[in-house]
Formats: structure tokens, sequence, C-alpha cells
């Protein structure tokens, strides 16, 4: 269905960004449109099914610790399964659990047990998390930048832990191993694990899209139009001109700077995800495995056991991660290692590289960055906040607001003095 020439709002993108700008806008009484070059909402949540197994692009999940999944959410809806907070980490070629004991009682000798440099670094880790997590977030934004790592240093986690544990685990989640990453957004990531759970829904990360999608009005949606030009007044497509009071771009970087010439954002971070499937899961309980020193393999994890829905039969699918491109039988005798499996017991489904997965978060951290551009435009999406399902819905509602503000002021009537 095509744009009519005519509408209040236009919102270029449907991703979380510019779902949660039209959701608001729509609730607000509003007569928002929102158009997407792709045939489904939701932007870089996407999901297929491959012989049977849902497989998302890249390995994603939903972190509940995000202040917006939980307040913008249905998600008993999404019938979420969970992984438990932490990970598995090999040290001297030997495999240790290392589980957040709050929600997992029984794992705490285990854990305490983890050779990450002894008592003393794990309090300092513990420390380090209750900073991060119950700290005023307006403090966590003031503190000193520096770089992640220097961050981790000077919390004095220590060299093995820093290693072994945090170098992989965050590198799976920043998408670079270096940690460069700004200090201030390790702390608000860190934030939403000790936080939140990390989970799973049942038909795909493609369904939170979906979700938020369906409580626009019927007819507003318009899937498969690509947007050619954009201005404060008008959108063009392959189809026509719309005129709007207001034009809001929730695209990726790239397409927003294609758009609106002077929006950048940092370089894009990329991540490899090869699939594979398990005749069982090797593991009796859903936690992330982390790769080993000096090997390209970051993470790898059997999704099925956190959502049984991905997989159709009961056989475990194996969701493993690199940052640079790789082909699957570069890494498939890591992967086999991580897992304690034979490296024939893997049956390789398919592989997805994500070259534009997030925008880098370097040092100084952009947070919050103007999203009226004036005279009508909007632009909005997580490269003007943080690079994170976060920062993402977070960026649309400001966007929102600031649209509602601009349409309010073209609502009121003028006024004119009284003569005296």
């Amino acid at each position: 269905m095509s744009l009519p020439p005519r509408v209040e709002v236009v919102v270029v993108g449907a991703g979380l960004a510019g779902l949660s700008a039209a959701t608001r806008l729509a609730a607000a009484g509003r007569d928002v449109h929102l158009v997407d070059a792709a045939d489904h909402p939701g932007g870089r949540l996407t999901t297929s099914r491959v012989d049977g197994f849902l497989v998302d692009r890249g390995f994603q999940v939903l972190n509940t610790g995000y202040p917006r999944v939980p307040a913008d959410l249905d998600l008993p809806a999404l019938d979420l399964g969970w992984f438990w907070t932490g990970a598995v980490v090999r040290v001297d070629g030997r495999a240790h659990r290392f589980v957040d004991p709050r929600q997992h009682p029984a794992t705490l000798p285990g854990t305490l047990a983890t050779p990450l440099g002894g008592p003393h670094r794990l309090a300092a880790l513990g420390a380090f998390s209750a900073r991060a997590g119950y700290a005023p977030v307006d403090r966590l934004l003031r503190a000193e930048e520096r770089s992640a790592e220097e961050h981790l240093r000077s919390a004095g986690v220590g060299k093995r832990a820093l290693q072994t544990f945090l170098r992989p685990f965050l590198a799976g989640v920043l998408l670079e191993d270096r940690l460069a990453t700004s200090s201030r957004y390790l702390d608000l990531v860190w934030r939403s694990f000790v936080r939140g759970r990390v989970g799973l829904p049942a038909a795909g990360m493609q369904s939170v899209g979906e979700q938020l999608a369906g409580r626009l009005p019927a007819g507003t949606v318009h899937l498969g139009t690509r947007v050619t030009a954009v201005d404060g007044g008008s959108v063009t497509t392959a189809t026509g001109r719309t005129t709007a009071d207001a034009v809001v771009v929730a695209t990726d970087p790239d397409t927003a700077g294609a758009l609106l010439p002077g929006i950048q954002a940092s370089a894009p971070r990329q991540v490899t995800t090869h699939l594979h499937v398990l005749p069982a899961s090797p593991w009796p309980s859903p936690l992330i495995v982390l790769g080993g020193p000096g090997g390209r393999l970051v993470n790898t994890v059997v999704v099925s056991d956190a959502q049984p829905a991905y997989s159709p039969d009961g056989r475990a699918l194996v969701a493993s991660s690199t940052l640079a491109p790789t082909r699957e039988s570069d890494v498939r005798a890591e992967i086999a290692r991580a897992h304690d499996v034979v490296g024939a017991d893997l049956e390789h489904l398919t592989s997805v590289t994500v070259p534009g997965a997030q925008p880098a978060a370097l040092p100084p951290l952009q947070h919050r960055q103007p999203v009226d551009l004036g005279g009508g435009l909007f632009v909005c999406g997580d490269h003007r906040d943080t690079p994170s399902i976060q920062g993402a819905m977070a960026s649309g509602a400001r966007t929102s607001r600031a649209v509602l503000r601009r349409l309010s002021r073209s609502d009121a009537p003028a006024t004119h003095a009284r003569p005296a």
C-alpha cells in the first residue's frame, strides 16, 4: 500500500527506534505513517527459519535490564526463554561455570572456585558490579571517562579475570575485543546485566518489532517501500511524494547519512555467526561459553537450551560468533573444543555475517545527541544514543516527544494583542 499524499507525520525506518517513535505518536492521536524498505518490521532484529530452526540475524538477545524493555514491551506475550547470567570460562583447559549466584544460589561454591585471580579479585569484580548496577545513572555518566579496559584495570579485577572472563564476554556484547569502548557505556551495559535477565522470544527476535508494529493502526505501516529523499515537509518514494508536518528518519547510520547529509556515526561493528546443530545439548544449564585466548571464537552458546522453541525437534541449536568474517571451517574445531564434542557431530546449518551490527561507542560517548534538526525534520536511532536495544528505543521515545512539541505549537491558535 502506497503512502497517502498527505499525512501528519512520516517515520522512515521500522526498526526499534522508528517503531518506538511511531507507536507513541499514534497513541497521542497523531496521524503517523511508518515506511521501510524491508518486508518486515524490526530493522536489525530479523529472524528466518532454516530447516525448521529459528535463526536470528546474528546472536541477539533481549535484556530486561534495559529500562525501555519492560516499560515498552509486553514481555509475557513474547514468551521468553532465559539464559543464566554468567558464562562458562576455560582455565588451563578446564571448564568452569561462573554464574551470578543471586539467581542460582547452588552455583556459589563453583563460582567462588573459578580461578580468576583469587578472592580479592572476585571481590573487586563484585564491587564493580555493585557500583555499575546500583549507583545513579547520572553519577555513572559524570564519572571520568576512559577506555573500558582502563576502567576495568582501575577497578582491580586483575589480569586473569580480564583476559579469561571479561574480555571475551564483553567482546560478544560490544563487538570489539580491544575494550576501547567508552567506560561510561561499559557501566551502562554492565548495569543492565546486574539488574535484568537475558532471554529469547519464542518466535525469535523479530517478534519484538512485530509486537510494536501491531500497535499501529491498520494501513499505516508501509513495508517494501524505499524512501529516496526527505525534507522537513515531505518524503519521496518510488510511488510519489507525500507531504507531512514532520518527518522522522529512523534508519541505520549509513541510510540516515544518505538521506540527511551531515549525519554521522562511529565506525560500525560487525559480527559473523555460525549456526550448527548437535544431537543433544552438552550442557546442564543455558550458559554462554566463552572463546579461549588466541582463538577466533568470541563465544558459543546452545540457544535452544534457553529457548526450546528455536529447535523444531529437540536437537540442540548452537550459535557461535566471531568478530572478523570467518568461514565455518575456520572455527569448527574451536567450537567443538568449547563444547567438548567431536567436530563431526556439528551439523552446519548456516552462517551469517552482519557488517553493520551496531555503531561503536568510543570515548567520548556521544549520548543523547540532538534529534530535532529543525524545520520539521527529525532523526533517531541507536547512533543518536547508545548502540543497543535500549539506545534505539530511548532515542525513539525522545524523538516522539520532540515531534509532539512541534505539532502542539502548530496546533496552538494564533494570539493577537488586544487594542489599548
